[in-house]
């Protein structure tokens, strides 16, 4: 089993506020984590950037062009209640949506079977015209845009185990059923989305958890709503929008997962790769803000994804 790995320095490049949960410390964790000898097979890249017609793929041209605008050409600036950008953001963002696209490109081509890309910011919760939560451009519904029109994938699944509903991802697909989206997440919490009722045009399934719920609640609710529906919709390729913040240790939520919880979603979400889609996940990093909470989750999802 060949996994790749997308990392890169440059992610530490954008910047946020002291005491800001998203911060380059994450980064710096997950690479501790998987410079151990277990992870020495991975295959390791650089990202690449993508210009703007990549970015439009899932955002409005206007928006593309507000968001370079409001780059600072020194220190940093709030763009939203909880999103910041510093005068590398927008180049950081740019090389996060290419670090997304070149894993889709390595896993198509046969040159990986699956790919982890950890990238800063975040992705799942911008939407077609707003920054929100952190996020800047939507890693995840660009990569699954990208694998439909490069690569011919009729069907692409988003699978987001991240504690906050990723409601950029059902914003931009609510009228798309080429693509389905699946999302746990705590509930209620933000961004306030993420109801069993939103069902988009058959394409969506949530399955929020209430707060206090572990590792029983969360494989129920993969077992009952996530995996079957992926099961009906027999994708090409599955993205993760894989958020480490359902840790018990995190302190942005109340869901109690540890690290053998994503083991066994991944694990989970790889038979259904195998059955449907020739094994091609790509996961992408979303949230996750305790660090030793990160960094254990990440070593297991990513030992899961390198195990055949």
């Amino acid at each position: 089993m060949t996994t790749l790995l997308v990392a890169d320095d440059l992610f530490l490049e954008h910047i946020t506020p002291t005491g800001h949960p998203e911060r380059p410390d994450r980064l710096r964790a997950i690479a501790k984590a998987l410079s151990g000898e277990r992870f020495a097979t991975l295959k390791r890249v650089g990202p690449k950037s993508v210009d703007d017609d990549m970015l439009v793929t899932a955002h409005d041209p206007r928006y593309v062009v507000s968001v370079r605008a409001a780059i600072p050409a020194e220190g940093i600036a709030q763009i939203d209640a909880d999103t910041w950008v510093s005068p590398r953001s927008f180049e950081v963002a740019v090389n996060a949506v290419g670090a997304a696209v070149l894993a889709v490109d390595t896993v198509f081509r046969g040159k990986a079977d699956n790919a982890f890309v950890a990238i800063r910011p975040p992705g799942h919760h911008a939407e077609t015209t707003r920054p929100m939560g952190f996020c800047l451009f939507n890693n995840a519904a660009i990569a699954a845009r990208y694998a439909q029109r490069r690569h011919g994938a009729e069907r692409a699944a988003i699978v987001d185990f991240d504690v906050h509903h990723g409601n950029g991802s059902q914003e931009i697909f609510w009228n798309d059923p080429s693509v389905l989206y699946c999302s746990t997440h705590q509930m209620p919490l933000y961004p306030g989305t993420g109801a069993p009722g939103e069902t988009g045009v058959g394409n969506i399934f949530n399955a929020p958890l209430p707060p206090g719920a572990g590792g029983v609640e969360f494989v129920e609710a993969f077992e009952e709503r996530i995996l079957p529906a992926l099961d009906r919709f027999a994708p090409d390729l599955i993205v993760i929008s894989a958020g480490f913040d359902a840790h018990w240790r995190d302190p942005l939520a109340s869901i109690n997962l540890d690290d053998t919880d994503f083991a066994w979603a991944t694990r989970a979400l790889m038979e259904l790769a195998d059955r449907h889609a020739g094994g091609r996940i790509v996961s992408l990093l979303e949230g996750g803000y305790d660090l030793k909470g990160l960094a254990d989750s990440v070593a297991a999802h990513v030992t899961t994804l390198m195990s055949p």
